[in-house]
Order: C-alpha cells, then structure tokens, then sequence
C-alpha cells in the first residue's frame, strides 16, 4: 500500500475543500499516478468540489448485499460478487478513483458500512499510490479501526485560538484510542493577513506542527459561493499556491 493520509477536523474549518485541492495538485502535477479518494463524511461534498458526478454509495452496496442473502441463489460465490460491487461503486475519474461512504443504517449507524469499507480497503487500497480520506469531524470514526496505519492525520481548522485547541484535543484523543498514525499536521484555514506569525507561535506553544496557512482566498470564496468545482481553480490562487507548499512538505 502505498502512503495514507486522513484529514478531520470540526465542521465549517474547510477539510473537504483542503482534500479536494490536495488531488487537484496532484492529478494536475501527476505525483501520484494511483489516487484512492474517499469520502466518509455523512455530509458528503467531496464529489461535488472535485466537479464529479456521484454514483452509488457503499451505503448502496450494503443494502444490495444484505438483500442478497435472501435473493441470491445458494451456490452464489459471495466473494466474487461482493468484488464485482466493489467496482459498480468506484467511481473512475481522470487522475483519481473515488468512494463515497453514503448514507447510514438505521438510526444512523455506520457498523455495517464501516465493517464493508474495511473490507474493500483490504481488497483494494494495495493498487494505489495514495489514499486520501477526507473523513467526518472528530475521530469516532478512526476508532473501529477502518483503516490502517495512517501516514499523516491532518487537523484543518481556523486561525483562531479555540480552533487550535480543537487539534490539540484530535491529537489526544487520537492517543488514547490507539490510533496509528506517523505524523499529525496542522492546516490552518482563511487565515488573515498579518496574522500567521501569531497562529504558529500559538500552535507551537500547543505541541502542534502547522504544515499549512492557507490565505482567505477571494477566489475561493467565489467558487464556494456559486457552487463550482474547486478543481477548476486557476494555478495563482492563494490557496492552491499555499496546497503546492503542503504537498511538497508532506513528501507526495
């Protein structure tokens, strides 16, 4: 397998975008040949800022597999059509495969979906160069053990001092659950001008590594206004230069 890098934070700070313009670099860079998105958040977007057409959901695989335990005939090889799922899910782009983790069980519960994404993580996540993970706000879904050793977990959050805390908190909690990771990084989103100084020197006196101050950019504040595609962003937005800076610090 190759390198794993899960991105959290609170919800509002940016991670999706942060996800969607880390591929955007490196598809259009072409650093990482093989990329495995994958979008576990409930409130699922990434497909929409990488200007992709969502298909079916793991949360569609699961409902198809359930019922075929009633439907399917009994010498039906599971494997093989759980395998054959896998790709009616996976939605090929150009640069870049793409799972969405869709909807949960029940009164919201993810075990069975969770327990089928670790499953095809198993299957497949060997084929890539990358996978990325733009996962749900807070770690309860690092905690059932989805995925395996991370490479990097990164923390977007705002320039403020309780967002800081917020990565201070991921980091200790991450601790305690046993989460494996290698390195944890700070993005901090829409930081404002003169005040980036005072923001690392805040998340020193944290324990935290700041990989990343990404600018308020007017560009992509328009784009999340009207809904475009961040993957269609021009090469001289503050932003994108600040995610070429991250990409190169974290060795892609």
């Amino acid at each position: 397998m190759g390198k794993v890098i899960a991105i959290t934070g609170k919800g509002g700070t940016g991670k999706t975008a942060v996800t969607a313009m880390l591929i955007r670099h490196l598809k259009k860079s072409g650093k990482a040949s093989r990329i495995l998105a994958i979008d576990a958040d409930p409130d699922a977007n990434l497909a929409d800022a990488l200007g992709a057409q969502a298909g079916k959901t793991i949360g569609d695989m699961r409902e198809f597999m359930q019922e075929s335990r009633f439907t399917a005939a009994p010498d039906t090889d599971k494997q093989a059509l759980f395998e054959a799922k896998i790709f009616e899910i996976l939605l090929e782009e150009d640069g870049y495969d793409l799972l969405v983790m869709g909807k949960p069980e029940g009164s919201g519960c993810y075990c069975y979906v969770n327990n089928l994404l670790r499953a095809i993580m198993d299957k497949t996540a060997t084929d890539y160069d990358l996978v990325i993970i733009d996962s749900p706000a807070g770690l309860e879904h690092f905690s059932r053990k989805i995925f395996p050793e991370l490479d990097d977990l990164i923390v977007v959050t705002d320039e403020s001092k309780r967002g800081l805390t917020t990565g201070e908190r991921i980091r200790d909690i991450a601790k305690e659950m046993g989460l494996k990771y290698k390195d944890l990084y700070v993005i901090v989103n829409k930081i404002t001008s003169g005040r980036r100084e005072k923001v690392i020197e805040n998340a020193t006196g944290l324990g935290l590594t700041v990989i990343g101050t990404i600018p308020y950019d007017e560009s992509l504040a328009k784009f999340d206004l009207v809904g475009d595609p961040l993957i269609g962003l021009p090469d001289d937005s503050p932003a994108v230069q600040e995610i070429m800076q991250v990409v190169g610090k974290l060795g892609l």
